[in-house]
């Protein structure tokens, strides 16, 4: 019960100090929407099972900001959040037009599988492995791994590793590259986020393995904290569905590719991270200038492959 409580607090924390600048922030967009649906008249239509709810459902991070939380007031806010409200108003005229449902990284699959969700926009990075189970859209964002540390605990990269303790969350790319290419190294996996990053800064880890995406969030909170110049995995994100559903892909993939060609991944990358990263992350989104993709089928899969 005290390690649930701690951890409730713990996403508290990490939320409030999003949300302050997200309630600083200009809307990404407006509430109503009619624009977008002029605009993709004459791309492939939407589902049926979704058309007949009228509604979206879609899976999202809910303690991983600057991609999916949950603010001080209760909403769900984050850059993949707000794909998934630009969806809505792709689909409906209406950003409210869409019901979330936490994804945490080992739930992501099952959410889907099962048919709980339509899609998860969650951090989701694409595998070979994970593409034998469900299917991915393109790919809309790249993100590295990296290594959050104290200042003073002697590790400066991935070398000093061996008989230090890493966590990180399980069924997560990151628990598969451990486990086969740093065998001297102690494992502690979660099942969420917010509870490795608890485990971390209870000091039962010496290092949280994740994307940067987020650790860089966490390391700018904390002046005791900091991220190894490591980069490594360097594996991209993209939106999880049910395996075989074409009609769904071929939607998802033509509206990330209206998205990119309008520049609409910039704004929402301006309004769901603090100003100093914008420069940083810019580079890793979707626009008009830049596009990128998946790995080759012909190139081992990264998180098989030992550095």
């Amino acid at each position: 019960m005290k390690r649930l409580t701690l951890a409730v607090a713990l996403a508290a924390a990490v939320s409030a100090t999003f949300a302050a600048w997200a309630l600083s922030a200009p809307a990404v967009g407006p509430a109503h929407a009619t624009a977008p649906q002029a605009e993709a008249a004459t791309l492939p239509p939407l589902p049926t099972a979704v058309k007949n709810r009228k509604r979206w459902i879609i899976g999202v991070k809910c303690d991983a900001p600057p991609f999916g939380y949950i603010d001080v007031r209760g909403k769900h806010q984050g850059f993949d959040v707000e794909i998934a409200r630009w969806f809505a108003r792709y689909a409906f005229g209406r950003a409210s037009r869409v019901s979330f449902v936490c994804a945490p990284t080992p739930a992501r699959e099952p959410l889907i599988t099962t048919g709980r969700v339509d899609l998860v926009i969650s951090t989701f990075t694409y595998t070979r492995a994970r593409d034998t189970r469900i299917d991915f859209s393109r790919a809309y964002y790249k993100a590295t791994g990296r290594l959050l540390v104290r200042n003073n605990a002697g590790i400066n990269s991935l070398r000093d590793l061996a008989g230090k303790t890493v966590v990180t969350t399980s069924g997560s790319i990151y628990e598969t590259w451990v486990r086969k290419c740093f065998t001297s190294t102690n494992l502690i996996v979660q099942d969420n986020l917010t509870n490795a990053r608890l485990t971390f800064e209870q000091g039962r880890a010496d290092t949280l393995m994740w994307d940067d995406t987020v650790l860089v969030g966490i390391a700018a909170t904390n002046r005791d904290l900091k991220l190894t110049n490591d980069l490594f995995l360097p594996l991209p994100y993209g939106i999880g569905m049910r395996q075989g559903y074409r009609a769904m892909q071929r939607w998802v993939n033509s509206r990330l590719e209206l998205m990119r060609k309008a520049d609409r991944f910039y704004p929402i990358l301006q309004n769901t991270v603090p100003p100093r990263f914008v420069a940083a992350f810019a580079k890793n989104i979707l626009r008009p200038n830049n596009t990128f993709g998946y790995a080759p089928a012909s190139e081992p899969p990264a998180e098989t492959v030992c550095p």
